[in-house]
């Protein structure tokens, strides 16, 4: 950059007319604000502006947190403004004001320090280097509502801001936080519908409706244009394998206070990661209906981390349900997990290996037998809410295969032990298992 040019951050760019109360906020000192707004209200334009002022003002390190760090790449780091041809990233950080830029990682570098990178709330805990001091979250209805809980804590600490922006994605933690931070004087809450901007048109809405039609029928397609467009929490996730059951789970009070019954025995059934979470159910059989009274999760624990979560509860277990690749031997120990779990004092069930998509058929035949504990098992009520066929958003058509983020390994625990408990009797649910078949401590 020569001596006599002067560039003016933002560069080149002013918000909107409905786009200035959220900016007037931070722009103002505002550390903490939840933005959700229909579709192309450009909610990420804003928010990577609004970092690179940030970062001249106080050089540090950001972050923009999309759900999974694989979209990062097309959803920011690659995206187009369809106005000027150029990539968002380079028009909110221009060249002459980094001193360098990482294409793989998708970070960049101010002459003055501070840095800015893309990354994922899949890996929240695992991201290296410097605390941020600024958080943009973006479609935050989508994304792991844990990596709030532990990115919360640090901007607390370092008096810095955090910045939510989502459009609805069904009534998850995203309207939880809008009905709780209304009125606090702490934070913005704005919620806008193209009503409100009037940024599309009737035309241009009712074409997606059609669009929306053609794949899921008249009353889903309503629904979406409400959630899309008109920001209703009502509508369900696009491609949700679950949507239906888990609404009729809610309409029928069946997720409500289930306590424990120590006259019938307990399933666990686990998704197991090593990089991802693991996931257990616990799940009793209680004449036709399934009780699932209790749920665990956590990530990078080793086996006997969780067979110390199993055996601190006070539940007599029928058995253990896992998955089929739990007899794989690995290679460093030369051990299957099975076998380990043997030596910690747990016997196990292995899960029939299985198509997902059978296994997903299972899950929603056997959803209208399950009650819920709100409390203990709210994470795993969430991700199933959550669970989703990809969507084609250029092509507007689901793909034949989950998305695999935080929802999926609740979801996965579940559908092992629909397939598992299935496969015991013979055709779905079992009639009598309330004594315990195998007792495990």
């Amino acid at each position: 950059m020569s001596n006599s040019q002067t560039i003016r951050i933002p560069n080149g760019w002013r918000p909107r007319w409905y786009q200035r109360d959220l900016w007037n906020h931070l722009e103002r000192g505002g550390k903490r604000a939840l933005m959700v707004a229909h579709r192309r209200w450009g909610k990420d334009e804003v928010a990577l502006h609004r970092a690179a002022v940030a970062m001249i003002e106080r050089p540090a390190t950001y972050w923009h947190m999309l759900p999974a760090y694989a979209q990062g790449r097309k959803a920011i780091w690659n995206a187009i403004n369809p106005h000027t041809g150029r990539r968002r990233v380079d028009e909110a950080f221009p060249q002459d004001i980094r001193s360098r830029s990482n294409d793989s990682d998708m970070f960049i570098e101010l002459i003055n320090g501070a840095t800015w990178q893309v990354v994922g709330s899949d890996s929240y805990d695992g991201i290296v280097g410097s605390p941020p001091v600024g958080v943009t979250f973006s479609e935050w209805a989508l994304a792991d509502p844990r990596a709030w809980a532990y990115i919360q804590p640090i901007l607390a600490e370092n008096d810095g801001w955090a910045l939510f922006i989502t459009t609805p994605r069904g009534k998850n933690h995203v309207e939880r936080m809008v009905r709780e931070h209304r009125g606090d004087p702490n934070w913005f809450v704005g919620v806008q519908t193209v009503d409100d901007t009037r940024a599309i048109g009737k035309v241009a809405i009712e074409e997606a409706r059609k669009g929306y039609r053609a794949l899921f029928g008249d009353d889903q397609a309503d629904m979406l244009i409400e959630q899309e467009y008109f920001c209703s929490f009502d509508a369900a996730v696009i491609g949700a394998y679950y949507g239906r059951q888990m609404a009729a789970a809610v309409r029928e009070q069946r997720i409500c206070g289930v306590p424990y019954d120590p006259a019938a025995a307990v399933w666990t059934a686990w998704d197991l990661g090593m990089d991802d979470a693991t996931a257990i159910w616990f799940v009793q059989i209680v004449g036709r209906e399934f009780h699932a009274i209790d749920y665990c999760e956590a990530t990078g624990m080793d086996l006997a981390h969780y067979v110390r979560e199993i055996k601190a509860r006070p539940y007599i277990y029928a058995g253990h349900i896992l998955p089929h690749d739990v007899k794989a031997r690995e290679l460093g120990t030369g051990k299957s997990r099975q076998e380990v779990l043997r030596e910690l004092g747990v016997e196990i069930t292995v899960c029939p290996d299985h198509r997902v998509d059978d296994g997903i058929n299972a899950v929603r035949l056997a959803l209208p037998k399950f009650w819920f504990d709100a409390e203990k098992c709210a994470r795993g009520i969430e991700a199933l809410k959550l669970y989703r066929a990809e969507y084609d958003e250029k092509n507007q058509v689901l793909k034949p295969r989950p998305v695999h983020d935080w929802a999926s390994h609740p979801a996965d625990a579940l559908r092992y032990f629909a397939i598992g408990i299935g496969g015991m009797s013979g055709a779905g649910a079992p009639q009598n298992w309330t004594m315990p078949v195998g007792v495990y401590a």
